[in-house]
């Protein structure tokens, strides 16, 4: 296998269930392949359902990836969240047990922090789970960040997801997120909504993934 120049790092691939040091990256794009993207104007909710509007969240991956970009509210002090349906189910109220840490630096270089984060975690509860500290609505204020979800259309397993997030808040600090759970059920799940906790989406992207040979 060729080489790159004397000193560059070696490009990483998942190539047949491996790792591999390749010098191209041909054929990432084959692997994570865009779903649907749902932008926000002053939206109350952001919703992905399978079979509606193209979205597919069902058995076609085995681990989906929602990414979402600049995400600004309509209300100061204000924290994104989202919540499930079960197959069949209503309501956005399935049973989530998680964990949330953060860490924050604030712009004017006086307050830092690293902490675990009790008012965002779940103990089988059925609200919104929180992704992100709270934002603001200046202008210059949002947050951008990812969530995986692992095999949501298994019937045997409860449904796993990951979320890292980057937020700049109300109160002006720098956010480093990480939020990790379940759905406690082996229910198939085959929706996922999006919400701010108190107003509207004002603006903002979110792109569903599905990430395939996984």
């Amino acid at each position: 296998m060729g080489r790159g120049p004397v000193g560059a790092p070696a490009i990483i691939r998942y190539v047949n269930n491996s790792l591999a040091s390749v010098d191209d990256v041909s054929g990432i794009d084959d692997v994570m392949v865009l779903i649907k993207t749902l932008t926000a104007s002053s939206s109350s909710t952001l919703s992905f359902v399978d079979g509606t509007s193209d979205v597919v969240l069902d058995n076609t991956y085995p681990i989906y990836k929602f990414v979402w970009i600049n995400i600004h509210p309509s209300a100061d002090n204000t924290k994104i969240q989202f919540q499930g349906n079960a197959a069949g189910g209503s309501g956005f109220n399935e049973t989530i047990t998680s964990t949330s840490w953060y860490a924050r630096h604030d712009e004017s270089d006086t307050d830092t922090d690293f902490s675990y984060n009790t008012t965002n975690d779940l103990a089988q509860g059925t609200g919104f789970q929180t992704l992100f500290a709270a934002t603001g609505t200046d202008n210059d204020q949002c947050a951008s960040g990812y969530m995986y979800l692992f095999n949501p259309s298994s019937t045997t397993f409860v449904k796993h997801f990951m979320a890292q997030n980057s937020t700049y808040s109300h109160n002006e600090f720098n956010y480093n997120e990480h939020t990790a759970g379940y759905f406690n059920t082996t229910s198939a799940i085959d929706e996922i909504q999006f919400k701010m906790s108190s107003g509207n989406i004002d603006a903002g992207t979110i792109k569903l993934y599905g990430i395939k040979d996984s």
